[in-house]
């Protein structure tokens, strides 16, 4: 996610419910299944901010259960559950929705379950901070639409199970929209299908585990192009989508950063995650977010962050911060993702420092060091990065700014550039498309360095403290 440094998802949240529990803890009814394909089929009825469609479960049983959870928020309708043919049973508690299944599961087996829902999905007040629907319009007047929901919850606007640490293996989004509008979502587009009552349906094919606050949608009046990267893997799909009244100055701004971003970040990072999927930067009415294979833009065609250098250094405004930032999430955020949101760190501290990493590659490592020196400034101390565990909730915005100085710190004392590149390449090959915790990347960092840098961690990570270094001899 992009970032100011006063933006938390959670800010300033104490006083846990159980709405909270029944949100972020990993429980037995949740555990019970692990999630192989999502068939998510949505019509969004623009006019009347409205949605409608279904989602289909197909998971694998980890033990034998005959009651499980999955989550929707309270505000949307669930029409019925079917399962085998017929309706079962189902309970709502605030956001969480728990099924009854006639006759037990037995561990092993897979199976699958389709949930039919509609109603008005919360409109988002600041996204993509505060989450939710976003329903706007461009500046010819045409519809333009979509969707942020890191933190807030994608079971805000469709039914999943609603946890950072089960990602589905596959996943069809079948996304229907007014005629004359187009909808781009994360994959690649499968077939376009015409539809009664004045409406056209893009089926996108996801074949990579993907997380779900990264599914989402893009509805507009677009221009796409394509290209093609060589890159590590061979060639990648390179597609861009902006609003056709903005297509002419999209072009030549997003080619300045994109294929230089991707050799900066193949070459520190280790190949572009998701080549089946390809790699696309879609315009949005909203500033930014790391949507897998479908990058949300909204830096206005700006250099910087909305035209400002946030390190205050003159470097940050040599590219364009959303554009190298939220694609640098496909490695750090969306290949490795944390098990619990608490854990968000890992996404941003390695993102953030791969802006510094990018600005490496082009202009040498003083201006490197010259920006993440400058990114101090915003550094609050507040509260620890790491937030509460099992309730939802993150730790400080220091996550960003403080976190990629903790990392430059690492590489400093590792004090050999081409060992700290064998460890970020090395974090994405030992955890290529899973979910992790804090004590996995710590543990793996510490043991590929060869250094004892677990209380340089926990003061970064764990405490307010402003980092206290000890020359030694």
């Amino acid at each position: 996610m992009s970032q100011l440094a006063s933006a938390q998802l959670m800010d300033g949240r104490h006083k846990y419910t159980r709405a909270d529990s029944l949100r972020g803890a990993l429980t037995p009814l949740r555990t019970c299944y692990d999630l192989n394909y999502y068939h998510l089929d949505v019509k969004v009825d623009i006019d009347n901010k409205f949605i409608s469609g279904s989602n289909e479960f197909r998971f694998t049983a980890t033990r034998a259960f005959d009651q499980l959870q999955f989550d929707l928020f309270s505000n949307l309708k669930i029409e019925k559950v079917v399962y085998m043919g017929a309706e079962i049973p189902f309970k709502r508690e605030f956001n969480a929705v728990f099924l009854t299944f006639p006759t037990a599961i037995k561990k092993g087996s897979q199976s699958s379950f389709r949930v039919f829902y509609s109603g008005n999905p919360v409109i988002a007040k600041r996204p993509p901070w505060d989450g939710g629907f976003i329903f706007s319009k461009d500046r010819s007047g045409n519809p333009w639409v979509s969707v942020a929901c890191q933190g807030f919850g994608a079971s805000s606007w469709w039914p999943n199970k609603d946890h950072q640490s089960d990602e589905v293996d596959s996943m069809m989004i079948s996304i229907s929209v007014p005629k004359g509008l187009q909808d781009v979502s994360n994959g690649r587009l499968r077939n376009v299908v015409e539809k009664p009552e004045g409406y056209t349906q893009y089926n996108w094919f996801v074949s990579n585990p993907i997380n779900n606050y990264n599914v989402t949608l893009y509805i507009g009046k677009y221009a796409h192009w394509k290209d093609q990267y060589k890159g590590e893997k061979g060639n990648l799909s390179l597609d861009f989508w902006a609003l056709k009244e903005d297509s002419t100055q999209a072009r030549p701004h997003w080619n300045a950063d994109v294929k230089p971003m991707l050799k900066s970040f193949e070459h520190w990072f280790g190949p572009y995650p998701f080549y089946e999927d390809g790699y696309k930067l879609v315009q949005a009415p909203h500033l930014g977010m790391e949507h897998q294979s479908a990058v949300a833009y909204g830096n206005q065609f700006k250099k910087g962050y909305l035209g400002r250098d946030l390190s205050g250094s003159g470097w940050g405004l040599k590219f364009d911060f959303i554009t190298v930032h939220e694609s640098g999430h496909e490695w750090f955020g969306n290949n490795i993702t944390s098990k619990d949101i608490a854990d968000m760190w890992i996404h941003e501290s390695f993102t953030n420092y791969s802006e510094a990493l990018f600005i490496e590659s082009l202009y040498g490592k003083k201006a490197a060091n010259e920006y993440v020196i400058g990114i101090r400034q915003n550094i609050a101390n507040d509260i620890p990065i790491i937030g509460d565990y099992n309730v939802n909730s993150e730790g400080s915005g220091d996550m960003y700014y403080k976190g990629a100085n903790m990392i430059h710190n690492i590489r400093q004392l590792i004090n050999n550039d081409e060992k700290f590149r064998r460890i970020l390449r090395g974090l994405n090959k030992t955890f290529y498309h899973q979910t992790v915790t804090t004590k996995q990347i710590e543990d793996y960092i510490i043991k590929e360095s060869g250094l004892k840098l677990q209380p340089l961690f926990d003061e970064y990570l764990r405490t307010t403290k402003v980092p206290d270094f000890i020359k030694t001899k």
